[in-house]
């Protein structure tokens, strides 16, 4: 084993990429995804552009997977830095597979990288901007969701499939937990003296995005970014110049926080 510092990240796509291209230039960076071919695509592309990188196949709704890839990462050093910028989408996924993956394994991760996180070490979760976009919960929910065990959270009586309508509202309710389950974890983190935050972009041109452009909710979106006052969607590399800030020493007082980076597409949906 060698000593060096070592940042997760979860899931290759292109937000955790320009992340990771933007502030993984002195870690050893461990890359999990479920789907191994674009774990292996992206490693291959920042090993060509001088990264540290190690691709490894990881389940972010099994708790057993997400504790093999942290000890993968334990193999190398000591852990620095985690980036979860993974997720189902809305027309990705059933209701149950998005509360699995965007819900509970996010808050799964956050727990168990939480336990190993080093003095100065700092994390970002990937939400969305729909967690804005649903009604407020009741004081009650917010604590539930935020401070629920993490094996009780998916049998909290509002997360049953027959009280969630369809995927977006379950993508909704579920980047709404990762916003206070960041909070209840900054506590916890700032015990190690480590930090935690959550960025919640609107419309990233990704595949993600596109699939949701070419689904059945694509003429939404298109009129959502070009209503927004920033007038387009927003690009990784936008996402990642926040989350460099929030991993960096320049973010040090900065925990438990939520970004919003949107273009003010939420401004417009509220007050446009």
């Amino acid at each position: 084993m060698n000593n060096k510092k070592i940042m997760l990240v979860v899931g290759a796509g292109q937000i955790s990429m320009a992340i990771a291209r933007r502030i993984g230039y002195d870690y050893k960076i461990i890359l999990g995804d479920k789907n191994i071919d674009n774990a292996n695509k992206i490693t291959e592309i920042m090993r060509a552009a001088g990264f540290d990188i190690e691709p490894f196949n990881m389940d972010l709704s099994s708790r057993t997977s997400i504790k093999s890839f942290i000890n993968e990462g334990l193999k190398y050093g000591d852990i620095y830095a985690l980036v979860n910028g993974a997720g189902l989408s809305p027309s990705q996924a059933n209701i149950n597979a998005i509360l699995k993956v965007d819900l509970y394994g996010t808050a799964v991760l956050m727990e168990e990288v939480g336990k190993v996180i080093k003095q100065g070490g700092a994390g970002v979760v990937i939400s969305s901007q729909s967690g804005f976009r649903m009604p407020a919960l009741t004081q009650e929910q917010d604590k539930k969701l935020a401070k629920t065990p993490t094996d009780e959270l998916l049998n909290l009586d509002f997360l049953q499939e027959e009280n969630i309508e369809d995927t977006l509202k379950a993508y909704q309710i579920s980047k709404r937990c990762n916003e206070k389950r960041v909070m209840n974890e900054a506590v916890k983190w700032g015990k190690k003296g480590a930090r935690i935050n959550d960025i919640a972009p609107g419309i990233i041109v990704t595949p993600l995005a596109l699939d949701e452009f070419n689904g059945k909710n694509g003429d939404f979106y298109k009129k959502m970014f070009s209503k927004a006052p920033a007038g387009r969607p927003g690009t990784a590399d936008e996402v990642a110049n926040v989350a460099e800030l929030l991993m960096s020493n320049k973010g040090s007082f900065i925990s438990g926080s939520t970004f919003l980076i949107d273009g003010g597409a939420t401004a417009d949906y509220y007050y446009g």
